[in-house]
């Protein structure tokens, strides 16, 4: 074959183009012409002709260095204005160009990125992926169509590079403001750029065509375009960009604002807002301002979701580890991440009235405040009072307003009565927190307004209310007050125990906080990039296993050698006798398992360790790629966490950080009891500091990023750990899911779908709520049947039924939950509930029938643990009430939750065991209860298993509230006449 082929000559067409080279090139008519592009294409026309007449790849760059040149305009237009010469080049280059030479090399492709990166260019490739995407759809389903999927993933490769640039929106800005003339084109252009990049055209197109290759099994590489927090943080860095070099407010400044308030509406503010603090905000000391030009261009909605989203990046980069309030804490210095946090805050709010009526309006509202954590409150209202000195006058003094404000709402009949605890107590340390700055700025205007009859009469309502935390909170706030502007003879003093606790002197205390804010070096610290980021690589659980190959083996160390000794040699004479007859030799080894294979080869001598500290199970929780660490990781977290739990602090120091890891692990390898040993570890981690762990749990159940399979291994956390902190550890062993049957009456779904559902099933926090179903439905059935009977007079003896022998042999078990269960565990659940509820109303992601029914029985079975002898049961009992109440109309639409709600008000009843107390302070809601359940009782029909275990419940609840109504029948009557 060699001899068919053979070199005639040779000709170098890449010199400087003379005549001499044309007449060569002429005079050899039966050879292929090789179109090559010796001068600059003088119109479009020659442009086009060039790239559809398969140019080489030497001419293609030459032509595409020059179109990235100004001396384009030589052939009559730019290729990144849009006209309808520059839009034909765009068009070809996108159908024909990419096809052929894309991936062939790194210069032609950066090249062609260059000619692409425009507006022009942007809507060119997400049509054409639009394109591929039906033509991929439309094609027939006998035919083999991974080939088909090749054009997809180029095109995403395209898109991702095409928009990779921090510096895209600022470059595509230039360009439309340098080459367009008229301002009305210019303000569509860059209009069309924002409905093009601002909005989920990019996110969902890119997704679509992933999920189409999927399909056909073709290859492709994840896009970090299908990756809406990657794509928002890309966001914010081009908005930083903008802003970087901005002085004052004008066109450039108006079009990040415009681009930043599209960005925060993808459905990702905190990762736009993250990016825009950590890229520019304060990178040096002269950047505070830019950010300020960024937030007066923004609408007043945009300016609020900004400030709420900076709150929540300060509360995870700054104030994780202070998150809870210290009660043995003096309160008198201020710790360096709360002066961070204020110096960022002040730094945000700078001159701009507006955005310090929206910080008074935050913190006025316990609905908004109360989500977030104490070290944020206290380091938000020490900002708002150094930014509010330069305007503070006897007039007008925003701190003087905000005390006002925060006082009556603090004080009204209907907040203390409806608003959650954990509202009530953020008003409460707002209110004295800022009261202190108040009283040490204006002394006179605190006295004056603890005279008030704001106050007067909120203090009044809530030494009125039913609330034991109610009146505490009152007390605590009218004493500090008091210790402020009253003499020491005429001082209020409640000579209460409770006052006297710990958290009572440390409420007292609120009022001498009088923190400093930070300087430009604690802002830049809050801010740094090189802080990690778990959350992004807990989430990103869509990337596949790496196919890397293996590491070359270690080198073998070379065996040591022996030198043989020099000298005389002294040699030991044995004498052969029966003194060693005694000895007993040792045991001949067991084998090795690996010893046994056939092949040397695949015996694996390396095997890891199991980790014997929380960092090294940390980074094996981590270890995405070794099965072998991974699964060993796994499987020994919950043991370790638990003996760690004793010794040191290691565990608690790392508990934030293993908590995080834990929850957004994905099941990388498929394991079988992948979610059994999550769930364990999490308990683990949570009994071994419940303080601090539970509320953070109970917060990332309504605001961390997850998805509701994760969110509900969340609420089964704090279940089963209260539980076992109230001494039920062995009980719950009983009902281990892996142990629990998961037969089915008939046939077995998918092997898939089976694990899904059957695991749904047999879920830990389900089955304990059917245990305890039984156990307060049966002693109502045996009485029942005792009274069917007949009457006791008629009989020889009465016996007692067995659950009443039972519970009095019953040992008593040490409840370390009871001291903690509302401040910890149940209030942050529901008060996060009412808040999440106000901020979404029934749309929110918590009203789905599997995540709420799971939320129900979690808190009943919480406060189930917690015994009927818990302080704060009435407060609790009347929140969870109120809440069952509120989701009535969801339970009627939903068998799952309909059951959840019948639970949660039987276990409510059933640990109320004052009925007096009940028929006293919960009278609407018991007749509320009465008329519901009623209802329900007639509309679900029997006949299945199913509608005789809703209306066995509903009977039950039934029953519990006749008892209650029928013996204090005349005290609801009297209580009820104008309900």
């Amino acid at each position: 074959m060699g001899d068919f082929l053979t070199a005639v000559s040779s000709i170098s067409l890449r010199s400087k183009p003379n005549a001499e080279s044309s007449n060569i090139a002429e005079a050899l008519p039966n050879r292929p012409r090789i179109r090559t592009v010796r001068n600059s294409p003088t119109s479009v026309e020659e442009v086009l002709q060039i790239l559809r007449s398969s140019p080489a790849e030497d001419d293609l760059k030459d032509l595409l260095l020059f179109l990235n040149h100004g001396s384009q305009k030589s052939a009559g237009f730019d290729i990144r204005t849009p006209t309808p010469a520059s839009a034909k080049v765009v068009t070809e280059l996108i159908n024909t160009t990419l096809s052929d030479f894309w991936g062939s090399d790194d210069q032609t492709d950066l090249l062609l990125i260059d000619c692409l990166r425009s507006v022009a260019g942007i809507g060119a490739a997400l049509a054409k992926l639009r394109l591929l995407i039906s033509q991929h759809r439309s094609t027939q389903q006998g035919v083999k169509r991974a080939e088909s999927a090749r054009p997809l993933s180029d095109t995403i490769s395209v898109f991702s590079q095409l928009l990779s640039s921090d510096s895209l929106a600022q470059d595509v800005y230039s360009d439309i403001d340098r080459l367009v003339e008229s301002q009305a084109k210019r303000v569509l252009l860059w209009k069309e750029f924002l409905t093009l990049v601002g909005t989920g055209k990019i996110l969902a197109t890119t997704a679509e065509a992933e999920d189409a290759i999927k399909t056909v099994g073709g290859e492709y590489e994840p896009s970090w375009l299908v990756d809406g927090p990657k794509y928002s943080a890309w966001l914010g860095r081009n908005v930083s960009t903008m802003m970087r070099n901005t002085t004052k407010i004008n066109h450039t400044s108006k079009a990040a604002a415009q681009l930043c308030g599209k960005a925060l509406g993808i459905g990702y503010p905190v990762r736009v807002v993250e990016e825009i603090h950590a890229q520019s905000s304060f990178s040096s000391p002269d950047t505070g301002p830019v950010l300020q030009l960024l937030l007066q261009s923004l609408q007043v909605h945009e300016q609020k979701q900004f400030l709420n989203s900076t709150f929540k990046v300060l509360s995870n980069r700054s104030l994780s580890l202070v998150a809870l309030p210290d009660f043995d804490d003096n309160l008198t210095e201020t710790p360096s991440a709360i002066a961070a946090t204020s110096a960022a805050i002040s730094s945000l709010i700078g001159d701009n009235e507006a955005m310090r009526t929206h910080l008074e309006t935050w913190l006025s509202d316990p609905v908004q405040n109360a989500s977030e954590t104490f070290a944020l409150r206290r380091a938000t209202v020490s900002a708002f009072a150094h930014a509010s000195k330069g305007t503070s006058n006897m007039l007008e003094d925003p701190v003087q307003d905000l005390v006002e404000k925060t006082m009556k709402r603090f004080g009204d009949n209907l907040f203390i009565k409806h608003s959650p605890i954990l509202q009530q107590e953020a008003c409460a340390q707002i209110l004295l927190l800022v009261a202190g700055y108040a009283h040490r700025a204006q002394p006179m205007s605190l006295f004056i307004m603890a005279r008030s009859s704001a106050h007067l009469n909120g203090m009044s309502n809530r030494l009125n209310s039913s609330s034991p935390r109610a009146r505490f909170l009152g007390m605590i706030v009218g004493m500090a007050i008091s210790d402020l502007v009253d003499k020491p003879g005429s001082k209020m003093d409640f000579d209460i125990d409770d006052l006297k606790t710990a958290e009572g002197k440390w409420y007292q205390r609120l009022v001498k906080v009088n923190d400093e804010v930070g300087s430009y070096t604690d802002i830049k610290e809050v801010f740094s990039i090189n802080k990690t980021e778990t959350s992004d690589k807990n989430l990103d659980t869509t990337k596949p296993r790496s196919t890397k190959a293996p590491a070359p083996p270690k080198p073998k160390a070379k065996p040591l050698i022996q030198e043989e000794l020099q000298g005389p040699r002294i040699m030991e004479v044995l004498d052969d006798s029966d003194e060693d007859d005694d000895l007993i030799p040792y045991a001949k080894p067991d084998s090795d398992p690996e010893d046994e294979d056939d092949d040397p080869t695949m015996i694996n001598r390396d095997k890891p360790k199991a980790p014997v500290y929380i960092r090294d199970l940390m980074a094996g929780l981590n270890d995405s790629e070794n099965y072998d660490k991974h699964s060993l990781a796994l499987n020994s977290a919950a043991a370790l966490i638990r003996r760690k739990t004793s010794f040191g602090k290691e565990v608690s120091d790392h508990a934030l950080e293993l908590a995080t890891i834990l929850v957004g692990l994905g099941d990388t390898f498929d394991m079988d009891n992948f979610l059994e040993l999550r769930l364990q570890a999490l308990i683990a981690v949570l009994v071994a500091s419940p303080a601090q762990m539970a509320p953070w749990f109970a917060r990332q159940v309504f605001d961390g990023d997850y998805s509701l399979s994760q969110r509900t291994t969340i609420l089964s956390v704090l279940g089963l750990g209260a539980r076992e902190l109230a001494g039920y550890k062995d009980e719950d062993e009983e009902l281990n899911p892996t142990m629990a049957a998961t037969s089915f009456p008939s046939k077995q779904l998918p092997e898939r779908l089976h694990k899904m559902y059957a695991a749904e099933r047999n879920a830990p926090v389900a089955l304990i709520a059917s245990k305890l179903e039984r156990s307060m439905i049966q002693p109502m059935a045996l009485d029942a049947a005792d009274k069917m009977s007949g009457p006791n007079i008629l009989k020889v003896r009465t016996f007692s039924s067995r659950m009443e022998v039972e519970k009095k042999r019953k040992k008593t078990i040490p409840n370390a939950l009871a001291k903690m269960v509302a401040e910890r565990f149940f209030f942050p659940l529901t008060g996060r509930w009412w808040q999440n509820l106000q901020a979404y109303g029934s749309e929110s992601v918590h009203f789905q029938p599997f995540l709420l029914s799971t939320y129900l029985k979690t808190l009943a079975l919480i406060l189930h643990a917690s015994g009927t002898g818990t302080i704060c049961l009435p407060q609790m009992t009347a929140e969870f009430w109120e809440l069952i109440l509120s989701v009535r109309t969801k339970a009627l639409a939903d068998v799952s939750v309909l059951e959840a709600v019948l639970f949660a008000t039987l276990t409510l009843l059933d640990m109320n065991e004052d009925k007096r107390r009940l028929a006293e302070e919960h009278s609407k809601q018991l007749i509320e209860t009465q008329e519901w359940v009623e209802l329900v009782f007639d509309r679900v029909g029997g006949g299945d298993e199913e509608g005789e275990r809703i209306r066995m419940l509903a009977a039950s609840v039934l029953m519990k509230t006749r008892e209650v109504v029928d013996k204090y029948q005349r005290l609801l009557i009297g209580d009820l006449v104008d309900y």
